[in-house]
């Protein structure tokens, strides 16, 4: 397997220092930015595997940021992890709303890092499984395509796996922390809410093909994914 690539936006340098020396040490190829422009300039020359962005940056925000990220169809499954010292549930909603796929508050440690990192990282690689069909909608994991038709549908990382769980498991009702499980995996520390972002955001992405309709939501039990 090929270096994976990781840039790293941090305008701290003491931090973004220390983030490098273990990024680098656990094998991976880093590159630095300590603002928003000089990001963009870096993903534009060459598209790294991962973005960890921090909230606050010199010329525009990490959620500004990871919104223009979103907004380019060819980086919209970036897979793109916020660093921060807010701690509110309102603030994390916020970097997860801003099209973050995870959520790490300062102080954290290398170890930490390394695990959210590895596990993003496994969500977004594709797999070797049979595509999963239900009308217009498909998903084949050798391509890591999502088609509605003929059609092409960009999702995130984390929205595509949490899609293809759902699709391979149909009819059955899940809850937060089952899909947390499931998609996330059990040794990943993601709040239950997270998971509401996240089928809000499959859902959106699948309104603007019609094919939203599979993904239900049943109140006070879970989500599902349902051709009835």
């Amino acid at each position: 397997m090929s270096t994976r690539k990781v840039l790293v936006v941090e305008d701290e340098e003491a931090i973004r220092q220390m983030i490098v020396f273990n990024l680098s040490r656990a094998g991976f190829e880093v590159t630095e930015a300590g603002d928003s422009a000089t990001a963009r300039r870096l993903i534009a020359d060459a598209r790294p595997d991962l973005v960890l962005v921090d909230w606050m940056l010199p010329d525009s925000s990490g959620l500004e940021l990871t919104r223009a990220l979103r907004r380019e169809k060819h980086n919209r499954g970036l897979p793109i992890i916020m660093l921060t010292a807010r701690v509110e549930e309102s603030d994390k909603i916020a970097g997860l709303n801003s099209g973050a796929d995870d959520y790490i508050t300062k102080p954290f440690s290398s170890r930490e890092l390394l695990a959210r990192i590895n596990a993003l990282l496994r969500r977004s690689a594709p797999s070797d499984d049979e595509p999963l069909q239900a009308g217009d909608l498909k998903l084949d994991p050798v391509s890591h395509r999502v088609t509605a038709g003929n059609e092409k549908i960009t999702l995130g990382p984390t929205e595509y796996r949490l899609l293809k769980f759902l699709m391979g498991n149909p009819e059955r009702v899940y809850s937060r922390g089952q899909l947390l499980d499931n998609v996330w995996g059990q040794n990943v520390y993601v709040e239950e809410r997270t998971v509401d972002v996240h089928v809000r955001r499959l859902r959106s992405a699948l309104e603007q093909f019609a094919v939203d309709h599979y993904v239900q939501t049943v109140r006070g039990s879970g989500d599902r994914f349902s051709t009835r």
